[in-house]
């Protein structure tokens, strides 16, 4: 029903199957009026709409329309449509003329594509009591319409709304109880205030909360969100479709969307964009038009930026650029920039979804920046990594790093107890803005060295890597500062100058490859995956690393664009003997095994357990329930959406153990 076809962060590229046709994800419905639209939304890019299933049950001539010839042909589209039950004339007026049951069964009497049960929209800030209350009654009235729709065999997918106000606490366990249920998609619902009212932040802590408890295998829905300037903020929180009626509300009201915020048509002097609407009017040609005519065009302007957007967050998917996007986009308002900030609190759970590597370089954009998922990934691993007695840290250079430094190094101020220098026994790392340190045999690892940064450093990244590096220089003996950053840096304290033709640096292949194996498999696949008599063959055009032998059997090949070992079936046997169980692994029931020996991809429906710690693109070793390992091959899926999805591939396998 919902399969991911792309990700970065939480955000998903994905395909919604419904009886009308596939969805696009992410995607926004334009609210379509029974009575009042006339603009042919799905020229301007909406594979699916949202009208109000109440409205039309309230008027007697639509509801008998409606039921004779189905809701398709009453509003004229013939893609998917899906219907709110009514809630928001409930929010709005106190109550409304309809049951739970009696508007499930309306909604499946006229066809329509996706129903929604009669939630009880709570607006943000309401007292405790009251939130609880109203979600009591949202939690009966879903479990009521899941039942009804197993009862009844109704084919009409099924709405079950997160409701719980703003007490986080509540969103949680809203998400948690309607996720046994088993619906087929999970809205987010009265968040529009907050929206409304620019607190952002809070939106972020309301969506993020829900998110916890919502299932990976659906689409999300966050409700009333219409406004391009937050689809991309939304997006990165996993948020999939969206709906609003924004597009002509606005439009009556003679403002003009764009992702910058909302324009008064009596304030322009250019039109904002390059959209049909704008590269043939002017605002002069505007204001002088009738009204119906004036508000038809504009509603097309905000319809064409709205889906523009909505087509620039898939490619940023895509290509691993939907946080760089996010930070642009919440530059167009205080609020929004405080919200993204506030998104850093949610690291943690954004790094669980975060492919690995990706097409597109790191940029740092600002202080935001420094939360992302890579950053903190990479000081978690270099946190884990066994350290040796003694560190040096250089200032930066051309990346790669370890390419452009060599031989001596200059002078260095000490921190710690002086010994003498063994460069055996000494960690080299580059400072690095917003990496913090970056050992010289892993640089080229993405993003290590596929980022870039300003040269002018703000004040808050200057914070950051000095904290950083106060915490990371106490676990060596002996820390050597170079001189040329140490003016730069307040860490420590610091015994003298020194300058010695002993210290030097040198690359060895052999480390280097071991190194980025502990640093992408776990410590110790270096030493298990590279013994014996090593050869290692590089491209004669870039000087890279391309494929690394133990004579003439081939173990594993770096891939150029990120230099990610990819394994052979030798370095997939040395790995899965080296490693422990269930590390890298993933495990598949026994139904599974003779399709994976065979070098068949692996399904999500027969994956019985992997590594928590596999993201998606990562390297894998599949195997049965009695750790046997069956094939090797790349992850399309991180760990927990691989456990939860039942349909689509888990793994893209590159080869079978079958002899």
């Amino acid at each position: 029903m919902f399969e991911i076809k792309a990700k970065d962060n939480m955000g998903r590229v994905g395909v919604l199957k419904t009886g009308h046709g596939d969805v696009r994800t992410p995607a926004l419905m334009p609210v379509i009026h029974p009575r009042k639209q006339s603009i042919d939304v799905g020229k301007y890019g909406a594979d699916i709409v949202i009208t109000n299933a109440y409205l039309i049950y309230k008027d007697e001539d639509l509801k008998k329309e409606a039921v004779e010839k189905g809701l398709h042909e009453l509003i004229h589209f013939d893609g998917p449509i899906m219907t709110d039950s009514g809630s928001f004339q409930l929010s709005v007026y106190g109550d409304v003329e309809i049951t739970n049951r009696e508007v499930i069964e309306f909604q499946e009497l006229i066809k329509t594509d996706i129903g929604t049960s009669l939630d009880i929209p709570t607006a943000p800030f309401v007292e405790r009591e009251k939130a609880e209350a109203d979600l009591e009654i949202t939690l009966e009235r879903a479990r009521e319409a899941v039942e009804y729709k197993k009862e009844h065999g109704i084919e009409m997918l099924l709405n079950s709304v997160v409701q719980g106000s703003t007490f986080l606490d509540l969103r949680r366990e809203c998400a948690e109880e309607l996720s046994k249920l088993d619906a087929d998609l999970y809205p987010i619902g009265a968040v529009v205030p907050l929206m409304e009212s620019y607190k952002y932040r809070d939106l972020v802590d309301v969506v993020m909360n829900s998110m916890k408890g919502l299932p990976d295998t659906v689409p999300r829905h966050l409700m009333g969100a219409g406004h391009p300037m937050i689809f991309a903020l939304c997006v990165a929180m996993g948020c999939d479709l969206f709906d609003s009626a924004a597009y002509i509300l606005y439009a009556e009201d003679d403002r003009l969307l764009s992702t910058r915020g909302t324009f008064k048509l009596e304030n322009l002097q250019e039109m904002p964009c390059s959209c049909e609407v704008c590269s043939k009017y002017t605002p002069d040609d505007l204001r002088a038009m009738p009204k119906e005519e004036r508000v038809q065009l504009i509603a097309q302007h905000n319809l064409y930026v709205s889906f523009a957007e909505l087509r620039l967050i898939r490619q940023a998917i895509h290509e691993g650029s939907l946080m760089e996007l996010v930070e642009e986009r919440c530059r167009a308002h205080p609020a929004l920039l405080d919200a993204v900030r506030h998104l850093g609190n949610y690291s943690q759970d954004l790094e669980k979804y975060d492919p690995r590597s990706k097409k597109s370089a790191f940029f740092y954009t600002g202080p935001e920046s420094l939360c992302r998922s890579e950053v903190l990934r990479h000081m978690q691993k270099l946190r884990e990594m066994p350290k040796k007695r003694d560190l040096i840290i250089l200032p930066p250079s051309r990346k790669p790093y370890s390419k452009f430094i060599s031989g001596k190094l200059g002078e260095f101020y000490i921190y710690g107890a002086e010994q003498e220098f063994d460069p055996e026994d000494t960690d080299f790392m580059v400072i690095d803005i917003p990496f913090g340190l970056i050992p010289l045999e892993i640089d080229e690892v993405y993003p290590l060295s596929q980022n870039a940064a300003p040269k002018i450093r703000d004040v808050d990244s200057i914070e950051f890597i000095e904290d950083f590096i106060n915490e990371f220089i106490e676990y060596y003996d002996q820390v050597l500062i170079h001189s040329k950053i140490i003016s730069d840096l307040d860490v420590g304290l610091y015994n003298k100058c020194i300058s010695s033709d002993e210290i030097r640096y040198h690359r060895d292949d052999v480390k280097k490859v071991k190194a980025i194996a502990d640093y992408q498999f776990g410590y110790g696949a270096g030493e298990a995956l590279f013994t014996g008599n090593i050869n290692i063959e590089k491209s004669k055009k870039t000087g890279k690393i391309r494929h690394i032998y133990d004579g003439k059997v081939l173990i594993v090949n770096m891939r150029a664009s990120d230099s990610y070992l990819i394994l052979s079936k030798e370095g997939a046997k040395r790995l899965h003997n080296a490693m422990p169980y269930p590390q890298n692994r993933v495990v598949v029931n026994k139904d599974s095994e003779p399709f994976a020996l065979d070098g068949k991809s692996v399904f999500c429906k027969f994956v019985v357990d992997c590594d928590e710690n596999i993201r998606a693109k990562d390297e894998v070793l599949i195997v049965n329930e009695q750790d046997k390992l069956l094939a090797y091959g790349k992850a399309l899926l991180g760990a927990c959406e691989i456990e939860q999805f039942q349909t689509g591939q888990a793994i893209k396998t590159r080869k079978g153990m079958k002899k």
